[in-house]
């Protein structure tokens, strides 16, 4: 069953395997301690911090090893803040940051600190100038992943990097997703990262800080990993981590060029998905994203029905849609970005992916979508001759809508994504050109799924406002 979900957690690299096997037998004591045993354990331990390192491109004094990557990142942002709070308590990151950022900065405001918010463009990419334009002498921490999780998007790290060392303020950079590819270039801080993004095993994170960097671990302390991470470390799975981030390291470097195949296995996707599916918005960065990702998201789907019909027809994918039964919060990534949220799929290939697999997937994609579109009641008819202003017959279209001198008006409250965009589709054929629908509805996705709909259709979104229950959300038919 093809695996498309990288992204979240690679596949058990076999290097990391055997390394984890022969650990279990030669590290399972206390590296602290100086007998035989202990100290077997602590060359590998030694072993292990200085492969990470090479990799990470930083001293091996500079990296400690985390439970996981959000601690990793939590345990920069608190040390690096605390270390700073004479300065100031200004936190800046994008509006995309990973979930481990975002509730670290919620404690920080929660605490009395500050935070500053950096937007992004439609593809996901924060811009090196409004960073610097948020600088301030009393910011004490920017936070800018390397690239981002749910639709791929490089940051402009290096440049980014260069400002805040001429502001003198650190900057943690998020390496999760771009760690397997290569070392991060720029003169960064902290970074956090986690190894089952590579096909380490779950459970190891690494945090490096730079020499010259002040920080000030927080919590209760212990003699082990420099007092930034206390407890007893899983040595097994350390060291399996290190090895498999060592052995696709030296692949890259002696064997063929993997990140350029994958690459060119998403490029067919992007290509391939719009002219095979209809309304379809490919979304993130086109050039500066990650090799082996790619996201796109279908007007007019369920995003968990069609997780579940991909499921069911042999392909693991995952979503950052928020049309799903477990949440009613959009995607904060995609909703940053602007674009549409509903029938969102991310596909990230695995490292040795076959070009067959990416084949079949796109043979079956389109039968799926049209499956859930089915599913729906979806109109695939053309839309009605619009009728002249005033003509009075709207009321019995679909969804409970009318039309008074404002236009038409529809009602769907108490329907969740992606039902509002769809009765939106099926009653803009009875609007006038030039004439407006007002869509009342209390699902928060409509917020960003409806602008979207007009961007994707090419109609005005012209505004929003509060209503008795929920939003009027208006759009202007232009043809």
């Amino acid at each position: 069953m093809p695996y498309f979900d990288a992204a979240s957690s690679a596949p058990l690299h076999p290097v990391a395997r055997e390394a984890l096997l022969a650990s279990l037998d030669e590290g399972w004591a206390d590296p602290a301690r100086l007998y035989r045993e202990g100290r077997r354990a602590r060359l590998l331990l030694d072993a292990a911090r200085e492969a990470a390192a090479e990799a990470v491109g930083c001293r091996p004094d500079e990296l400690v090893f985390t439970p996981s990557g959000t601690q990793a990142v939590h345990s920069g942002i608190f040390g690096a803040l605390a270390a700073r709070r004479r300065v100031g308590r200004i936190l800046l990151y994008s509006a995309v940051e990973h979930s481990s950022v975002l509730h670290a900065a919620e404690v920080h405001e929660a605490a009395g600190g500050t935070l500053t918010e950096i937007a992004v463009d439609r593809t996901g990419r924060a811009a090196a100038e409004d960073v610097a334009a948020a600088l301030r002498p009393d910011t004490a921490l920017v936070c800018l992943q390397s690239a981002n999780h749910e639709v791929g998007t490089e940051q402009p790290v290096e440049k980014v990097a260069e400002l805040c060392q001429e502001a003198g303020v650190p900057l943690l950079v998020d390496a999760a997703q771009s760690l397997p590819w290569g070392p991060l270039p720029g003169a960064w801080s902290v970074l956090a990262a986690s190894a089952h993004k590579w096909g380490g095993p779950p459970g190891v994170g690494l945090l490096a800080v730079r020499k010259g960097t002040r920080f000030s671990p927080q919590g209760p302390q212990d003699e082990r990993e420099s007092g930034r991470s206390p407890g007893y470390q899983n040595l097994p799975a350390i060291v399996a981590a290190a090895a498999s981030l060592r052995a696709l390291r030296a692949a890259a470097e002696t064997g063929p060029d993997e990140a350029a195949r994958l690459r060119r296995l998403v490029d067919r996707i992007r290509v391939g998905v719009p002219e095979l599916v209809p309304d379809v918005e490919v979304v993130g960065a086109p050039v500066h994203r990650l090799p082996h990702l790619v996201t796109f998201s279908c007007l007019y789907v369920d995003g968990e029905a069609l997780l579940h019909e991909l499921d069911r027809l042999g392909f693991s994918v995952s979503s950052g849609s928020s049309c799903t039964s477990s949440t009613l919060t959009p995607s904060h990534v995609l909703r940053a970005m602007g674009v549409l949220s509903e029938g969102n799929v991310r596909v990230s290939l695995p490292y040795g992916t076959p070009e067959a697999e990416v084949d079949r997937f796109l043979e079956v994609l389109p039968e799926a979508v049209r499956s859930v579109r089915d599913r729906l009641g979806v109109p695939t008819a053309a839309p009605k001759t619009p009728k002249a202003p005033g003509t009075p017959e709207a009321a019995g279209t679909p969804g409970g809508s009318s039309e008074d001198e404002t236009g038409l008006v529809l009602d769907t409250l108490g329907k969740l994504c992606p039902l509002p965009v769809i009765e939106l589709a099926k009653v803009i054929g009875e609007v006038p050109v030039g004439g407006t629908v007002t869509v009342f509805s209390d699902d928060e996705a409509a917020r960003q799924d409806i602008p979207a709909w007009c961007v994707m259709r090419d109609q005005e979104f012209v505004g929003e406002r509060t209503a008795p229950r929920g939003t009027a959300y208006v759009v202007r038919r232009r043809a």
